[in-house]
């Protein structure tokens, strides 16, 4: 029909190729947006919940590991203690001027034993003490020695150095005692016989001991008392030393609990062919008194003074084995020595050896001479304090 509107053309459908074209780049760009919510996902849900990472990824990382803390390295004292098989072991340390002491092991409950005794140029080593400050102040009651039982904190204690100079230690002039007692009885009238003034009243024995404890003298080890006599330690004014001889019946049973409950070192010397047990109280050293030689020779003294040195040497060396091996101070039978008993007692390597003799020690006294103070029956306390202060 001519003369009418033209009708519109439809739109050109495209072709297959371009469908297919259009159809695949849709397809890709849906694949990468969901690999992309995944990748998302997956780290968000770590950093989340903290897992770890996929086991393909994790094979290919090397290996971590927690890093070993090093230890605290060990103090002296406590390397000592670990080669410690005691349980009462304690470990002892040294401080102090000058100080430059190893720890050594003592047993708690037990007397210290080997305290060191210092030495340095131009001073006069003056003992141990808890603290530096009593180290300073050096108040003879606070001293430390052999005297004491060991006593420690958590396995542990120091020990702090005094010391003073050699002008102040030769102007106390100290004058040590060695009280000298034998046997004992419990009838205030004495006993019989030749040896009457030996046996001391237990009651007057008891009092004697309560004074020395109460008025707190320094009780030096044989050790102390052998570098006192060198001018190497200061002893105080106060000080004493007690001593038994024989470890008669009496001493044992009636004497022993006495020291022991007034804690007060006691030298009890021992006849060991007569004598073989411990000692009977932890404040009580046992000491030679001769093995065999507490007996009259052919001149009527003792043996002491009729064998040879080399005779007196291996009784002595008997006798010291039989006490544990210590060689600090033996004490003459019958109070009888010469130059051959001093020549055997110094072969078999004891420091000091205690005669009957009166007198006091000083600096300077013959080591194998050492004089006492001898306490008979009847001596009161105040024959005591007459002699000893």
């Amino acid at each position: 029909m001519s003369g009418g509107a033209p009708r519109p053309s439809r739109p050109k459908r495209p072709s297959p190729r371009v469908l297919r074209r259009r159809r695949f780049i849709v397809g890709l760009i849906a694949v990468l947006a969901i690999a992309l919510v995944a990748v998302v996902t997956t780290t968000t849900i770590h950093a989340l919940s903290g897992q770890a990472e996929p086991r393909a990824t994790a094979r290919h990382r090397l290996p971590t590991s927690t890093p070993t803390p090093t230890p605290t390295p060990l103090t002296p004292a406590e390397a000592l203690l670990k080669t410690a098989t005691d349980p009462r072991a304690c470990a002892l340390s040294f401080a102090g001027d000058g100080v430059a002491q190893a720890p050594m092991l003592q047993t708690e409950g037990v007397l210290y034993t080997g305290l060191p005794i210092l030495e340095r140029p131009g001073s006069v080593f003056a003992g141990w003490y808890p603290s530096a400050a009593q180290a300073q102040a050096q108040t003879q009651t606070d001293r430390v020695n052999g005297s004491q039982l060991a006593t420690c904190a958590d396995r542990q204690r120091t020990l702090y150095a005094a010391w003073t100079t050699p002008e102040q230690n030769s102007a106390t002039a100290a004058k040590i005692p060695i009280l000298m007692y034998h046997q004992f009885t419990t009838k205030p009238e004495g006993e019989d016989g030749w040896l009457h003034k030996n046996y001391v009243y237990i009651e007057d024995f008891k009092k004697h001991m309560a004074y020395v404890a109460a008025q707190k003298f320094y009780l030096p080890t044989w050790d102390e008392l052998n570098a006192f006599i060198d001018g190497k330690l200061f002893l105080p004014q106060h000080s004493l030393i007690i001593t038994d001889d024989d470890a008669d019946p009496t001493w044992l049973q009636l004497a022993v609990p006495v020291v022991t409950d007034d804690k007060l070192l006691t030298t009890s010397f021992v006849i060991t062919n007569v004598r073989h047990d411990g000692s009977p109280s932890p404040y009580v050293l046992q000491r030679s008194h001769t093995d065999s030689m507490h007996t009259a020779g052919a001149n009527g003294k003792g043996q002491m003074v009729n064998l040879s040195a080399d005779q007196i040497a291996a009784d002595l060396e008997k006798s010291a084995q039989i006490l544990g091996g210590v060689k600090e101070v033996i004490a003459y039978p019958y109070g009888h020595y010469n130059a051959t008993a001093e020549e055997g007692v110094t072969k078999a390597g004891f420091l000091l050896a205690r005669t009957i003799e009166h007198g006091y020690v000083t600096i300077g006294t013959p080591k194998l001479e050492l004089p006492v103070i001898r306490i008979n029956y009847g001596d009161t306390v105040d024959d005591l304090k007459a002699n000893i202060g």
